[in-house]
């Protein structure tokens, strides 16, 4: 069975009508009630009541100082400063308050710009703040609104008034959510601008409360060097004092250069909120950021963070490579003058006790004399020859025993165990030792005459 046309037609102009935006009249700005616009230099007349009262006088107050009397009061002349409240009085009751606004030529007589309208909400408990930025200043007068509701439902649209602010040149609309609402169900935004010349309505925007997240930046970032570690940097952030790290978490990503190198090297999925870099360039400076996003990755990624600076740990410089410090002075034990170089930061007022170690330390490290290398080998050589001398001596010595032991034929002469007329008691056993003689080492006939 077919479906009635009408009824089809029904069905598809309530469902437009429930998912359209939930704009309302944006049309231009009328002027309230008891208002007055008037031009500079030009009159105006301000009335009191629409028919003069039949008794007694009316009186004005108001900007000016002199003013008039009567129903109607007719001001010529009209100067910026003179716009405010003017009240009518009778009896000394007040019968009307008219404002006047006087505009400055210059001020424009075109619509309002349609706004480009960007929604973000800082955390799960924090209001939804939708803004854009006027190409120009708008109009003084201008009214800017913003409605909100579900998608798909019947529900009455949520106004908010929206406000300009100079300094930062935009318009802010703060949106406070209903609480459980369901932060994965589409809401619709619609804007108006209206002023006095015209109105524009913005695009209708769809969004989720998931996905219109975005974090402020995390603070606090630090860079710290690692003792011992020429190539290790530890980098520690804390988070925004928006996002409440008891119910929710947030993902970060660290991104890093050294400060010669134009590009960054990004690390991703960091859920700590501290980073340990072991790839970083030896004693350069290295410019550290860091930005974050939602644990499970809803809405964008927060900005990035203000830079931080931090250089990895260098070794303490050797005396070898000190040589281009204009501090120099001779150590105590130091015969030639050669004196160790220092740097200069030795020489502090905050020098401690193991800056003296270190110049003892480098003063036992001093380079050797040529001069004393050279008296070192010719003592070796010396050495060397003396021992040779003494060789040869030896031998040529067994050589003449060797030949008087030839001559002699095996002959044994008799010889008297004890000679006459010594009697054993007198001869002592031992003879007294003669005094060794001077031994010239240099005299090296004494050793090769076998003598």
């Amino acid at each position: 069975m077919a479906r009635p046309p009408g009824l089809l037609r029904a069905a598809l102009l309530l469902l437009t009508a429930a998912s359209s935006a939930p704009r309302r009249r944006c049309g231009p700005v009328a002027l309230p009630q008891d208002t007055v616009l008037g031009r500079p230099g030009a009159n105006v007349t301000l009335l009191c009541r629409e028919r003069e009262p039949p008794n007694g006088t009316v009186l004005w107050s108001g900007r000016r100082r002199a003013l008039g009397g009567g129903n109607a009061l007719l001001l010529g002349g009209l100067r910026p400063e003179d716009a405010g409240r003017y009240s009518c009085h009778l009896g000394g009751h007040t019968l009307r308050t008219v404002r006047l606004l006087v505009e400055a030529p210059h001020c424009p007589t075109e619509p309002p710009e349609p706004p480009h309208v960007s929604c973000s909400r800082r955390s799960h408990d924090k209001d939804v703040l939708c803004e854009w930025r006027p190409r120009a200043s708008p109009a003084p007068g201008t009214r800017a609104v913003l409605w909100m509701k579900r998608r798909f439902t019947m529900e009455n649209a949520t106004e908010q008034r929206c406000h300009f602010y100079s300094a930062a040149q935009k318009f802010v609309c703060r949106v406070k959510v209903p609480p459980g609402t369901d932060d994965t169900k589409a809401l619709v935004v619609s804007v108006c601008v209206s002023s006095r010349a015209g109105s524009a309505a913005a695009e209708d925007r769809i969004f989720t409360l998931n996905g219109i997240l975005k974090p402020d930046p995390p603070l606090n970032v630090t860079v710290e060097a690692v003792e011992r570690s020429p190539q290790r940097l530890c980098v520690r952030w804390s988070y925004p004092p928006s996002w409440d790290p008891r119910f929710y978490w947030l993902r970060f990503q660290v991104r890093y250069r050294p400060e010669p190198a134009p590009n960054f090297t990004q690390v991703d999925q960091v859920t700590r909120t501290w980073l340990d870099i072991r790839d970083a360039w030896r004693g350069m400076r290295h410019v550290v950021q860091v930005r974050a996003q939602e644990e499970f990755g809803h809405g964008a990624w927060s900005e990035w963070s203000r830079e931080a600076v931090g250089t990895p740990w260098t070794e303490p410089r050797d005396v070898t490579e000190m040589g281009l410090y204009s501090s120099q002075f001779p150590a105590e034990d130091d015969p030639y003058g050669y004196g160790a170089t220092l740097p200069p930061e030795l020489f502090g007022d905050d020098t401690a006790d193991d800056a003296g170690g270190a110049v003892l330390e480098a003063a036992v490290r001093s380079p050797t004399s040529p001069y004393a290398l050279l008296v070192a080998g010719g003592s070796l050589l010396l050495a060397i020859i003396l021992c040779f001398a003494i060789g040869m001596r030896y031998k040529q010595r067994a050589r003449a025993q060797r030949g008087a032991k030839l001559e002699g034929g095996g002959q044994h002469p008799m010889v008297p165990l004890c000679p006459p007329g010594s009697p054993l008691s007198a001869t002592p056993l031992l003879s007294p030792a003669a005094p060794p003689g001077p031994l010239h080492v240099t005299n090296l006939d004494y050793f090769l005459s076998g003598k």
